[in-house]
């Protein structure tokens, strides 16, 4: 049985792939912080052997490797507010630098690096992106986006010193977890209903198909590669209106004029400077609202067999979990691999 270590084990995408690993019979040993909230993962915590602790401090990431086989480094800082900008570059950056240092240090046989598609930059004149992207400095970019580029070319340092490690770069992560928070919040909101859209897109992916991936290409002989994980690319306007579908609610029918979501994002900076709360809108994230890339997917499909679930049939089987959740007040889902 291989020892695997696996950081941000609490987080949404971290719990799929704890569960998954477990589910595939592997010894797991998952990297915790003291203040991160374990509920969704109550069930099978007791499988875990947990080590509590920070990505950021090297002593304790030299303990946790110890007779480790496998890395899989999913833990990182997410914010789209200007003054996380330190915290980010700081957990992202050097947190990753600690991972692969470690991994050198202590001979794990191999490392999966999490990382994103915001880390293959941005370009206002190209909208179809792979994995042959080049990094260009870009207003476009956000700060959560030069972290990631940041831990991405530490992962990099540690392939050119004899690491085997492999990258993947997700698009937005659909699926169900702590209904408050990222992605999944996006239920609640079509839930309440939403009269406008922007006009922007993305590309999207299932949660359990990022976990699925991540061990098979760790399960591979496949090394010093990176590969966007990518099932659908959509306009946020049909995301939205299969969301509002989905839940019995009716689709936005207002597109939002580029004017307005600018005055969203500093009617929001005013409102959270003067009542000290997080903004729900930033400029960051406003901006990506807005824009509309596109992310090829051949390179994995290339090198692996994965049939990945559509965004329809993700979102069907999400709202449906938030609807069960919602009679029972209950504040977290888990979609079924």
């Amino acid at each position: 049985m291989n020892k695997v270590l696996l950081t941000g084990a609490s987080g949404f995408l971290g719990s799929y792939m704890l569960r998954l690993l477990l589910k595939k019979g592997y010894d797991v040993s998952a990297v915790r912080r003291k203040d991160s909230s374990m509920a969704i993962l109550n069930d099978v915590s007791d499988a875990v052997e947990w080590m509590e602790g920070d990505i950021t401090d090297l002593s304790f990431l030299e303990e946790a490797v110890q007779g480790v086989d496998y890395v899989y480094h999913a833990a990182a800082a997410v914010s789209f507010n200007s003054k996380d900008k330190d915290k980010m570059m700081f957990v992202n950056g050097t947190g990753t630098e600690n991972i692969v240092n470690v991994c050198l240090d202590n001979g794990v046989k191999k490392l999966l690096h999490v990382s994103s598609i915001a880390a293959l930059g941005r370009k206002e004149n190209i909208t179809k992106i792979d994995e042959n992207a080049q990094w260009e400095n870009s207003p476009l970019n956000s700060d959560y986006a030069i972290s990631k580029f940041k831990a991405e070319c530490e992962v990099w340092r540690g392939i050119q010193e004899g690491l085997n490690a492999v990258i993947i770069n997700p698009t937005l992560i659909m699926g169900a977890g702590y209904w408050h928070l990222g992605t999944c919040k996006m239920f609640k909101q079509a839930d309440k209903g939403l009269k406008f859209y922007p006009k922007g897109g993305n590309g999207f992916v299932d949660v359990r198909d990022v976990a699925e991936v991540s061990v098979k290409l760790m399960e591979s002989e496949i090394s010093g590669e990176r590969f966007i994980v990518n099932s659908d690319n959509h306009l946020f306007k049909d995301a939205f209106s299969m969301m509002a579908k989905a839940l019995g609610r009716k689709a936005p029918f207002i597109k939002a004029p580029d004017w307005s979501i600018e005055l969203m994002w500093r009617a929001d900076s005013i409102k959270s400077t003067l009542l000290g709360v997080e903004p729900l809108i930033t400029k960051e994230l406003a901006r990506g609202l807005q824009t509309f890339f596109q992310y090829d997917n051949a390179k994995l499909l290339k090198h692996i067999t994965h049939n990945y679930r559509s965004l329809q049939s993700t979102i069907d089987e999400t709202a449906a979990l938030y609807s069960e959740n919602k009679k029972n007040t209950h504040p977290f889902g888990v979609l079924e691999f």
